[in-house]
């Protein structure tokens, strides 16, 4: 019984389908719509397009949204946050910091920070795409 569990878990972190029900889930909350099945299978069908067509993946954030939390985090204004931010972002966001080549002394501007969160929220659908 437990090596079928195990396979099963395996299966699923394979597949990345926690991290996919996960933000599913926070589209679900973020939208709230009347008919969350219909807006469930059409959040697939956009992901399943956008892997294709390289365009248009389901945003959580959109731009407005990501200059708001970038002012959050530049509480003094001066247009840019450090490294240790940013990554703390990226991670309550539910976005990977493994790839990040960045010194920890490194300053990350608004345009940078945007541009990097949109890119790895295409890189995490497509994943599940696949």
């Amino acid at each position: 019984m437990e090596d079928r569990e195990a396979e099963g878990r395996e299966y699923l972190v394979q597949h990345k389908i926690p991290e996919l029900l996960h933000n599913l889930s926070a589209l679900l909350l973020y939208h709230r719509p009347e008919r969350p099945r219909e807006f469930l299978i059409s959040t697939l069908e956009k992901i399943k397009l956008a892997k294709m067509t390289g365009i248009d993946y389901p945003y959580l954030l959109d731009e407005s949204n990501l200059a708001t939390m970038f002012e959050m985090l530049d509480v003094a204004g001066k247009g840019y946050i450090t490294v240790p931010q940013y990554k703390g972002a990226l991670e309550s966001l539910g976005l990977s910091i493994q790839d990040e080549d960045y010194k920890d002394t490194d300053l990350i501007s608004a345009n940078v920070f945007k541009e990097n969160v949109m890119k790895k929220f295409a890189e995490l659908w497509a994943a599940f795409a696949s």
